[in-house]
């Protein structure tokens, strides 16, 4: 990139565009979303960009900035991204984008909105950028807010109820992960990552177990892992349909690259002590959300307790600690976040028109909205696990790495095998339910989706599809770095 701070841009060019809109006049609703609109789209071409000039043949940092900043207490400004970050980051900029397209039918407080919305993507592409401590916190903790207000103005009837608990549960998170970063400071005296991980036979075997534990409950907050889920179901069912489709494509992909950044490679002893633990809460929340989502009455809520579900096989890809588990995992987390962002938006689609979400009030929808139905559908065998889509190739990775790997026992995999089956039983009986039969008459006068929807979600079906036939191109980008994180842990 010839010197670009190409990482710098992706972060703070959004930023701009917050000063921008909020300099606009707010009853000029169109010219506010399309401000938004090209303040999120160069991101993305950035992001584009950023994929096309990374060289994926080594596993070392790419696009480094570092410059000093609180010399004092040995804080720079230090941003680079390797295979863990850059699919992370292109992820960041197409949702972003498309969520803010799929913003355009907000009509209240337009100009607070999207101000939000672009701030938190400042705090989204900080996080998957940042290699300094003080810097990672800072865009952490900088995302909570947006979130906060995007929910607790823009959402549902208990969205105060919702905000608030996803604000304090995150919180408490980042309590414990300032902990384990002030554990590390006074021991090493640095907050750079690079040096953290290089120093890490530094750390005694029970400072690992400790530090670990402290930063695995921040992370866990945010993935989420069972017992920790709790405020996930709310915050989606309350959030406006753009806000949950970037918390489920995004935020909850932090939790998982948190642990793959920070606590992997930084305390390895402790990773192999803790593996079966992790395996375990993944198993547990695989099959506990399936189950849930089976009894689910709510479209919305169905999809939000999937996810619980399908972040459980990220942790127990994690757990494997081999290459082919953690690839599996980062797979995932590519895929759950392109497959449920889109049934999201779809979700939305039909929302916008029928103002209920109520699975039993549908019925016979195939044959009113034929292009949506096959839309849905699509995406909907794509949440399954249907070979030759995304969702396949992450789930046959995961199973295959933690078949093989020597840290988990065999009957966590045979049991998560139950995560799939009764995966494809609440997707298709909810296809059955809403699409299949007579068309119940009260929809008579529903309308097709128009062409901003499917605009929104043209993209992701291309991506579901491209990973699924060639899943290389997505595992080119993973293979070195994930094979050095596996040598780091294993030696």
């Amino acid at each position: 990139m010839n010197g670009f701070p190409i990482l710098s841009f992706l972060t703070f060019f959004p930023l701009l565009g917050v000063i921008v809109v909020l300099f606009l006049k707010k009853d000029n609703f169109k010219l506010i979303r399309w401000t938004a609109a090209f303040f999120s789209f160069v991101p993305m071409v950035a992001g584009c960009f950023l994929v096309y000039f990374y060289d994926y043949t080594t596993s070392a940092m790419q696009f480094i900035e570092m410059y000093e900043w609180f010399p004092q207490v040995n804080v720079n400004y230090f941003m680079g991204a390797d295979g863990l970050s850059v699919p992370m980051l292109f992820l960041t900029g197409l949702m972003s984008f498309i969520s803010i397209i799929a913003s355009f039918n907000i009509k209240v407080r337009v100009k607070e909105y999207f101000a939000w919305f672009l701030l938190l993507e400042v705090g989204m592409m900080g996080v998957f950028s940042a290699l300094d401590f003080f810097l990672f916190y800072i865009f952490w903790e900088i995302m909570l807010v947006p979130m906060y207000f995007l929910i607790g103005v823009w959402g549902g009837p208990r969205k105060e109820y919702a905000a608030i608990k996803f604000f304090l549960y995150t919180l408490f998170g980042s309590v414990f992960m300032l902990i384990g970063i002030l554990a590390l400071y006074f021991t090493t005296g640095t907050l750079n990552m690079m040096e953290l991980i290089a120093k890490n036979e530094l750390y005694g075997h029970a400072f690992q177990l400790w530090v670990f534990a402290a930063f695995f409950i921040g992370f866990a907050i945010k993935v989420p892992v069972w017992p920790f889920h709790t405020w996930l179901p709310d915050a989606h069912v309350e959030a406006p349909t753009a806000v949950s489709v970037i918390l489920a494509a995004i935020l909850l992909k932090m939790g998982t690259y948190g642990i793959l950044r920070i606590s992997y490679p930084m305390f390895p002893e402790a990773t192999k002590f803790y593996a079966i633990y992790i395996a375990i809460l993944g198993l547990i929340g695989i099959v506990y959300g399936a189950l849930v989502s089976m009894a689910q009455k709510d479209l919305k809520k169905l999809v939000a307790y999937s996810s619980v579900s399908h972040m459980g096989f990220c942790m127990l890809g994690m757990a494997a600690i081999n290459t082919v588990g953690i690839s599996g995992c980062l797979f995932q987390m590519f895929s759950h976040g392109v497959i449920t962002g889109a049934l999201f938006l779809l979700v939305g689609v039909i929302y916008d028109r029928a103002h209920t979400r109520e699975i039993a009030a549908f019925g016979g929808l195939g044959a009113k909205l034929p292009v949506y139905t096959g839309i849905f559908v699509l995406f909907g065998m794509a949440s399954l696990g249907l070979p030759s889509m995304s969702g396949f190739v992450s789930e046959f990775m995961v199973f295959v790495g933690s078949f093989k790997s020597t840290y988990i026992p065999l009957w966590i995999v045979i049991v998560s095998v139950l995560g799939v089956i009764l995966g494809a039983a609440y997707i298709l009986r909810m296809v059955q339910n809403v699409f299949l039969g007579p068309l119940n008459t009260r929809w008579e006068d529903l309308t097709e989706i128009n062409a901003r929807e499917i605009f929104c979600v043209v993209p992701l079906a291309i991506f579901t599809i491209l990973v699924g036939v060639y899943p290389t191109s997505l595992n080119m980008y993973l293979q070195a770095t994930v094979e050095n994180l596996v040598k780091l842990i294993t030696g």
